[in-house]
């Protein structure tokens, strides 16, 4: 067995439970969270997501994730494990569903993640979407609109696929943590992330806590 740190990463549509197990999970594994879209990223995030350009969002976030896995590689050099809320498929899927028209190889020495491809029944999506207090941007709406096309190129990635249905943060954190990873990318950098090209296409536990906003 491998002695390297754990790199984790949750993907999967907006209101599936990424935002809120991201953090559950770093904590569970003694890990950084770490943001993929960095802090000085921020100002200009807000002017590329007010704008209507697809690829110039897609390079934008990619530069983000590419600026981060840095970071990420840096954390795991140093024997530290990492989780990310999304990775380079949500990137790619996302802006590929949406319409891009670049083609994208990613580079053959990114870190690997060990996935959990969050999903749950649409109704119940829908009603985690209304409960959110933040308002809902163009983009936001925008992908709602496509979300067959990106589980469609969610597809080629492995990821292991968790139903969040009726479950709650704590019970999602549990069926994650004892997820059988013998053979399927159990270490970080077992397989880098250019294996795959794609062209374009402390959080406290509670014994009862309520299901995923």
């Amino acid at each position: 067995m491998s002695d390297r740190p754990l790199f984790e990463s949750l993907e999967g549509l907006s209101g599936t439970g990424k935002s809120t197990i991201a953090p559950m999970l770093a904590e569970a594994r003694d890990a950084v969270l770490v943001p993929t879209v960095p802090d000085f990223y921020q100002p200009l995030r807000r002017e590329i997501d007010a704008r209507e350009n697809v690829e110039a969002r897609m390079c934008f976030y990619l530069s983000a994730l590419l600026t981060a896995a840095g970071q990420i590689r840096h954390y795991l050099a140093a024997g530290i494990p990492v989780v990310v809320e999304s990775y380079f498929p949500r990137c790619l899927a996302t802006h590929r569903a949406l319409g891009t028209r670049l083609g994208v190889t990613l580079p053959p020495d990114l870190p690997q993640p060990v996935t959990y491809h969050l999903v749950c029944a649409e109704h119940e999506r829908q009603r985690r979407l209304a409960r959110r207090d933040k308002p809902t941007s163009r983009w936001d709406a925008l992908t709602e609109t496509v979300v067959d096309r990106i589980a469609d190129a969610y597809a080629p990635y492995p990821m292991h696929r968790l139903d969040t249905t009726g479950l709650t943060p704590d019970q999602v954190l549990q069926a994650i943590l004892a997820t059988d990873m013998q053979g399927a990318h159990r270490r970080a950098d077992q397989e880098p992330m250019g294996a795959h090209p794609h062209l374009l296409p402390p959080v406290p536990r509670r014994p009862a806590s309520p299901a995923l906003p």
